[in-house]
């Protein structure tokens, strides 16, 4: 991914549970795979202001390409990627592989944008995501 650079790798187990009709991991999925990779990679960051400062993010957009259907049993990874911030946003990047193949199943993005939770307004990122973001420009 040209001008990105990863900086969070998450594996997780595929749960026999959470396959469709078609013996497919459900769509929807893919977004909880992404969820949970930003959550933690956010966690590592940022818990300080997150949790003590009344700060936090809200997603703004999301989308993912579907390029191969995941199947049980068997353990995805989901990395992300950054790209240029902006004064409050987030740009973050996707791309979720099986551990035992490594090919693309599925692609996504989302924008996020940091606020103050008690006024519901955007804020200036703090200064561990922006460490991160520039860290990952000089890459």
């Amino acid at each position: 991914m040209l001008g990105r650079k990863l900086v969070y790798r998450h594996e997780m187990p595929l749960r026999w549970g959470d396959q469709d009709a078609m013996n497919h991991i459900n769509n929807t999925l893919y977004f909880r795979y992404m969820e949970q990779a930003r959550v933690e990679w956010l966690d590592a960051l940022c818990a300080e202001e997150r949790r003590e400062k009344n700060q936090g993010v809200v997603l703004v957009n999301a989308s993912c390409t579907f390029l191969i259907p995941l199947t049980y049993p068997g353990e995805v990874s989901c990395d992300i990627f950054i790209g240029q911030p902006g004064r409050s946003s987030l740009p973050t990047f996707y791309e979720l592989r099986r551990l035992d193949d490594h090919r693309l199943y599925a692609e996504g993005a989302a924008k996020l944008v940091w606020i103050d939770k008690l006024s519901g307004k955007s804020m200036p990122l703090p200064d561990a995501l922006r460490l991160a973001f520039a860290d990952a420009q000089k890459t």
